[in-house]
């Protein structure tokens, strides 16, 4: 008995795929075809000029389709990048701001050594602390105070 070649299984054999071309028309087809008519019409009995007419229409409309088409691709494109590059600016003002208005060491600095007072409460700066965006002071007795709660400064 001899044995089969496994190659020559249906599972194995691999079918040939066919190439079809565009799913779509677009309009320099619809203007092929519609030469192709007008070429190939029967000389006696030839298209009435309104199916032209009508077929021309036709072919003018799926064109300012395809041109519009374009454009909105094109305006959504500037739309993206316009709201990207809008966006960056935005963040990066907003860092800008936060650097700004964020009180700095600098800004406090003046103030060791001098007698703070908040809430009815008052103590002599000793050191200034940043933690984050917050400035504290360090006073002498040992407290912390958060610099924004302070009513009033003196000597």
């Amino acid at each position: 008995m001899t044995a089969i070649d496994p190659s020559l299984f249906l599972s194995q054999r691999q079918t040939q795929q066919r190439e079809t071309g565009k799913s779509s028309l677009g309009k320099d087809d619809f203007l092929k075809i519609l030469i192709a008519q007008l070429q190939h019409q029967d000389p006696l009995n030839p298209m009435e000029d309104r199916e032209f007419i009508s077929q021309m229409a036709n072919f003018s409309s799926l064109e300012q389709m395809v041109n519009m088409s374009n454009m909105m691709g094109k305006f959504i494109e500037s739309q993206t990048s316009t709201s990207e590059k809008l966006a960056s600016t935005l963040d990066a003002l907003q860092k800008l701001m936060q650097q700004q208005v964020a009180p700095s060491l600098a800004q406090y600095s003046e103030w060791i050594g001098k007698t703070v007072t908040w809430d009815e409460q008052s103590g002599v700066v000793k050191a200034i602390v940043q933690k984050g965006t917050e400035v504290w002071l360090e006073l002498e007795q040992g407290e912390t105070v958060l610099a924004s709660r302070v009513t009033k400064v003196s000597q």
